[in-house]
């Protein structure tokens, strides 16, 4: 656990030091919550990730420009171990400099990173985390729910984070079902020194790009030709889409295959944006979006 809060108060200082103007080493402290001596050794590592880290006269740093031009975009295997980096050590792995040096600069994939990198939301994460590791419970505080559109509090006994921190799979204590929770639909987290006690009854299924399991509705094979305006858009708001989409070659065009639990969201998305998606498959979606017209 302490490596990944490394890891985490790590990025959140890449991410900090990359906007103007350039931040004393007690603010950063601040800002991390840690020691002026963890701050310096935190600098140290970031230039060694290849960082263009200056210092002004007045002794307060910034990272300025990108990495390496040549530096290629994420590979699967790199995305992989970036879920992998985040949930454990990944101390000795010789892809962990890499990764950490593309993220903000080199992949879409910097777009789901960016929940991680808020100060708040890191918070929550950091909080959460906590508990999965002490096997307490927690109470989300103030959680915004779509689809009840309340605001409200959750007690609940957390279980694991989605990938890149998006959402937390926890275990509602009230309705007695495990649930998926957005992140940045949190408020706060309130830990409470109270062991989890249904343990038994914890279940963490897959979910798909929308966020949903296989319990949520109707699973659908689908394929989409988007526009660059359909892309950005969707892409923008569900940000899981991405490592599914292509750029068709000499196009500008987009190809999304994946496999969906609940055909809600993209059915509403298609039809809020018709001239702009083109449906190739499957026939089951198709003949679902028929019916819809």
């Amino acid at each position: 656990m302490l490596n990944q809060h490394k890891i985490l108060r790590v990025l959140q200082l890449i991410s900090f030091l990359q906007k103007e103007p350039a931040k004393s080493i007690r603010f950063m402290s601040s800002f991390i919550e840690s020691t002026e001596r963890t701050v310096y050794r935190y600098l140290d590592l970031i230039k060694e990730l290849g960082f263009e880290l200056e210092r002004d006269q007045n002794k307060r740093y910034l990272i300025k420009g990108g990495l390496y031009d040549g530096e290629e975009a994420f590979t699967n295997e790199e995305v992989t171990l970036l879920k992998e980096l985040l949930l454990s050590t990944a101390k000795d792995n010789k892809l962990k400099d890499s990764l950490l040096k593309k993220i903000y600069f080199k992949s879409e994939i910097a777009v789901q990173g960016n929940h991680i990198l808020n100060a708040h939301l890191g918070k929550i994460v950091q909080k959460i985390s906590l508990a999965i590791q002490q096997e307490n419970k927690v109470i989300l505080k103030s959680y915004h729910s779509a689809n009840s559109q309340k605001i409200d509090d959750r007690l609940v006994e957390p279980i694991a984070f989605t990938d890149n921190y998006t959402s937390i799979c926890a275990f509602e204590v009230v309705t007695q079902e495990n649930k998926y929770f957005n992140v940045e639909r949190i408020t706060d987290v309130e830990q409470l020194d109270v062991k989890q006690e249904f343990k038994d009854l914890h279940k963490v299924d897959s979910v798909d790009v929308f966020g949903f399991t296989e319990y949520n509705g109707e699973k659908f094979d689908i394929q989409l030709r988007l526009s660059l305006r359909a892309y950005v858009i969707l892409k923008e708001e569900y940000p899981r889409i991405i490592p599914f989409i292509k750029q068709e070659t000499n196009k500008s065009s987009y190809l999304l295959t994946c496999s969906i639990n609940n055909p809600k969201p993209i059915t509403r998305f298609i039809l809020g944006l018709s001239n702009e998606v083109d449906i190739l498959g499957s026939e089951e979606f198709l003949k679902h979006i028929e019916k819809r017209n």
